[in-house]
């Protein structure tokens, strides 16, 4: 197995809204507020026409991406014996991911995300996290992690208590380990933990440039290159119409964005970036290469409702 992803199992409900929908429900616009009570979560969800549901969670979307193009992966994500929760595996076995997760009926149901899309495009994201955000170490495979050359994981799985002991034995089992940084939100709430892992455990970095300023608490985009260059591994940022950087190194390789797209929903860009870049990676592209793989895939994406091609 090429890649394996370990992410949050959550069922994307994706609506459209109207900004003022937002600002009546007190949201920020273009994050993702996290929800901890079921009947706050399910009132917002009472009025509105859902678009499309679809098994989701931001490794889990960039790990279908990276089997669309070919290679053999996998993905372990906690979800519970629900409705849900069996739609949720079915979607992946559709599109050829290994399942590495045996569903039992737990205290919570399966987690669910509800992706608001604004008529700019943007979309703002209320997330229950539901089992998903209860993962142990005991729902990950240390055997399918020493299999794989790569484990993928995201920013939005990382918490205190058991989250972290998986995460960790994760880590500690892994050939290789990439890791997107996932949303402001989750940087500045872990921001001391997050800033080890980049230094420390992870050979490939994936953030957006808001992300990655706001963890080394940059002034310029420059200290951000100065500061990936000293880490000796592999950092790949993008940064909107200003296209991607990847530093490994003194090597710093940038790649602009393709112009003139018809753009509907940002939802899946920056996972379906990662996908491309890391089947570039696993396929021995130049980094060049990789970078133009990750911006073809997030250009295609981004020309469409969801985040799933």
């Amino acid at each position: 197995m090429k890649i394996l992803g370990i992410g949050n199992a959550i069922v994307d409900v994706i609506c459209k809204v109207d900004d003022s929908f937002i600002i009546k429900n007190n949201l920020t616009k273009s994050t993702m507020k996290l929800f901890f009570d079921e009947n706050e979560f399910k009132n917002l969800l009472v009025n509105l026409k859902i678009e499309k549901t679809v098994s989701g969670g931001s490794v889990a979307n960039s790990i279908v991406g990276i089997s669309q193009l070919g290679n053999k992966v996998g993905f372990i994500g906690k979800v519970s014996d629900d409705e849900f929760g069996s739609n949720y595996e079915e979607g992946l076995k559709k599109e050829n991911v290994e399942y590495f997760y045996n569903k039992k009926k737990e205290k919570l149901p399966t987690g669910t995300c509800l992706i608001l899309v604004t008529p700019d495009s943007e979309r703002t994201m209320c997330t229950f996290l539901g089992t998903a955000g209860k993962i142990n170490e005991n729902d990950v495979s240390s055997d399918a992690i020493k299999k794989c050359e790569i484990i993928f994981l995201e920013g939005y799985l990382w918490d205190e208590g058991e989250p972290k002991k998986a995460f960790n034995k994760a880590i500690n089992n892994a050939n290789k380990v990439a890791m997107s940084l996932s949303d402001l939100f989750c940087v500045d709430r872990h921001k001391p933990h997050f800033l080890n892992l980049v230094k420390n455990k992870l050979d490939i970095t994936f953030a957006n440039e808001q992300e990655i300023t706001s963890l080394i608490e940059a002034k310029s985009f420059g200290e951000v290159v100065n500061f990936s260059k000293q880490l000796n591994k592999l950092v790949i940022v993008t940064r909107g119409e200003k296209g991607a950087v990847a530093v490994n190194g003194n090597e710093v390789v940038e790649c602009a964005i393709q112009n003139n797209l018809k753009i509907v929903d940002l939802t899946g860009a920056g996972d379906l970036f990662a996908a491309g870049f890391l089947h570039g990676y696993i396929n021995k592209f130049s980094t060049k290469e990789c970078l133009i793989k990750g911006t073809e895939m997030s250009s295609r994406i981004i020309q469409q409702i969801g985040a799933r091609l």
